[in-house]
C-alpha cells in the first residue's frame, strides 16, 4: 500500500496549510454609543444639515445586547433624525459588510423600536412627507385639550407667584387627560427614554394620569410647537384627599435654559392649589430639576407671611448661642403648625419643606459668614438624622453578631441598658467610613444650599 508524500520544502504551500489552521477574529462588537448620533430637526431643509441639533441622549447602549454593543458590522454609522413636529423618526443605517464574528449578527431594526416603537418611519421620503402631513400634529392636540387660562397660570394666590427670571410670554399651558394621554405620550416616549435618566414609560391605560403640554405658538396661528411636556399622576389619599405626583417633566433640549421648565413647575403649583390637592410630589428628581424646583418654593415661602413669625425665635438663636458647645442636638426645624400650614396652603410637602427652610435661614443670617459655625452645625445633625436616624428612636440600643451554626444574616441580638445610657461594645470597624460619608453629603449639602441662595438673593435684592 503506497502513501502520499507531501514535501515540506514548498514554504509557499507551509504557509497556505497555515492560514488554513488559523482561527477568525472575534467580534468585540461596538458600543451603541460610539455609531449612533442622533438629530431633532423641525423641517425638512434640516435633513442632513450639518447645522442640525444633535441630541445627547442619556445612553443607548442599554438598548442594544446585554452588554450594549452592536455586533456583526464593519463600519457602522447610524443617523436618526427626529422630528419636534410630529415626532416621528427615521434612521439612515450605513456600513462597509456584515459577517458572524461568533455574536450573530444585531437586529438594528428591532433594536432601535426599542426606543422609538411605532414613530419609526422606514423610508426617508415617508419621513420628510410629515412635516408636510402632520404640520398641525401639536394643534390637533391642543384643540381637544384643556387650556389653563391666566388666572391659574399666574396662581390664586399671592402667596404662589414668584419670578426666578423673567416669565416667557410665547407660551401656553394646555392639560390632556382620558383617551387623549395614550395617544400623545405614545409619541413623547423615545423622548422620554433618551433624555430622562433611569425612565420608564408611563402605564397609559391608567385614567389618573395626565399630560401637561407646554406650547410654543408660532407667528401663525396654526403654526405650534411643543416646547416640554410634565406627567402627573393624581392618586387617592384616605379617606377622602387627592395627591398630585410628577412622574415625569421634560423640556425639548434646544428650549432648555430658557425659563420654560420653571413655568411648567409654576403651573403645576398653581394647579395643586386651585384642585386643593393634599400635596404636590415629585418622583426622584434629578439634581438640576430639584434646583429649580428648591428655589421657586423658597421664593413662595418667603412671600408666605407666617414663615417670618416662626423664623425669627430661630434665627435669634443662632445668633446668640454657640451650638457646638451643646451637649445635645438643638432644635432647629419648622414647628409642626407651620409644617402643616404650608402643606395646606403651598401644596409643598413635609421632606420638600424642610429643605427649603434650612435655605430660610441662611437667607436670614446676615451676615452668614458671622454665623456659619453655627449653620453647619444644623445641618449636619439634619443630614446625620436623615442617614444614622435619629439619637432617641436607638437611644442605648445595640445589636451584637452571635457565633452560630445558622445563617450570620439572620442572626443577631438585641438588648438596652439600664435607664437607657449608651454602653460601648466595641467600636463599630465602619466608623470612620460613615463619619467620612456624613461629611461628604453635609458638603454637597452645602454647596446646594449656596446655589439656591445665590439665585434667590439676586431677585430679592
Amino acid at each position: 500500500m503506497g502513501t502520499k508524500h507531501q514535501s515540506s520544502s514548498d514554504p509557499a504551500s507551509e504557509n497556505k496549510r497555515r492560514r488554513r489552521a488559523g482561527f477568525s477574529k472575534i467580534d468585540a462588537g461596538i458600543e451603541a454609543n460610539e455609531c449612533i448620533k442622533i438629530y431633532l430637526v423641525s423641517g425638512k431643509d434640516e435633513v442632513d444639515s450639518p447645522k442640525s441639533f444633535q441630541i445627547e441622549p442619556v445612553d443607548l447602549n442599554h438598548f442594544f445586547e446585554e452588554d450594549g454593543k452592536i455586533y456583526g458590522y464593519q463600519g457602522l454609522k447610524i443617523t436618526v433624525w427626529f422630528s419636534s413636529i410630529s415626532f416621528h423618526a427615521y434612521a439612515d443605517i450605513s456600513f462597509e459588510s456584515t459577517s458572524d464574528g461568533g455574536k450573530g449578527i444585531t437586529d438594528l431594526k428591532s433594536s432601535l423600536q426599542n426606543i422609538f416603537a411605532e414613530n419609526l418611519v422606514e423610508s426617508k421620503d415617508d419621513f420628510l412627507q410629515t412635516f408636510s402631513t402632520e404640520c398641525h400634529y401639536v394643534k390637533s392636540i391642543v384643540s381637544s385639550a384643556e387650556v389653563l387660562h391666566k388666572d391659574t397660570l399666574n396662581g390664586n394666590s399671592g402667596n404662589s407667584n414668584c419670578h426666578l427670571k423673567e416669565e416667557p410670554d410665547d407660551a401656553e399651558v394646555f392639560r390632556v387627560s382620558g383617551a387623549g394621554v395614550g395617544h400623545l405620550y405614545s409619541r413623547l416616549v423615545p423622548l422620554v427614554l433618551l433624555l430622562v435618566d433611569g425612565s420608564s414609560p408611563i402605564d397609559i391605560t391608567d385614567p389618573k394620569w395626565e399630560i401637561y403640554i407646554l406650547v410654543q405658538k408660532g407667528q401663525q396661528d396654526s403654526s405650534m410647537r411643543l416646547l416640554g411636556f410634565a406627567a402627573v399622576y393624581r392618586f387617592q389619599r384616605y379617606p377622602d384627599g387627592m395627591r398630585l405626583r410628577l412622574g415625569q417633566i421634560l423640556i425639548i433640549p434646544p428650549y432648555q435654559r430658557k425659563g420654560y421648565g420653571g413655568c411648567l413647575l409654576k403651573v403645576l403649583n398653581n394647579i395643586a392649589i386651585s384642585d386643593d390637592v393634599y400635596d404636590l410630589t415629585i418622583e426622584e428628581p434629578v439634581d438640576s430639576l430639584q434646583h429649580v424646583r428648591t428655589c421657586i418654593d423658597v421664593q413662595r415661602l418667603l412671600a408666605f407671611d407666617p414663615i417670618h413669625q416662626a423664623l425669627d425665635p430661630i434665627i435669634s438663636q443662632l445668633k446668640h448661642e454657640n451650638l457646638s458647645k451643646k451637649s445635645q442636638p438643638s432644635r432647629c426645624g419648622p414647628p409642626a403648625n407651620i409644617v402643616e400650614d404650608v402643606r395646606k396652603s403651598l401644596k409643598i410637602n413635609k421632606r420638600q419643606f424642610v429643605q427649603c427652610w434650612e435655605i430660610l435661614i441662611h437667607l436670614n443670617l446676615d451676615p452668614i459668614e458671622k454665623y456659619m459655625e453655627n449653620y453647619m452645625t444644623i445641618v449636619s445633625n439634619r443630614v446625620k438624622a436623615d442617614v444614622v436616624g435619629k439619637e432617641s428612636e436607638g437611644a442605648g440600643k445595640r445589636l451584637i453578631d452571635i457565633p452560630t451554626q445558622f445563617d450570620e444574616d439572620m442572626s443577631f441580638a438585641m438588648f438596652k441598658s439600664r435607664g437607657g445610657e449608651c454602653v460601648s461594645i466595641e467600636k463599630d470597624e465602619n466608623q470612620g467610613n460613615q463619619e467620612e460619608l456624613l461629611r461628604q453629603l453635609v458638603d454637597e449639602r452645602m454647596k446646594e444650599t449656596k446655589a439656591v441662595v445665590e439665585k434667590v438673593g439676586v431677585h430679592r435684592s
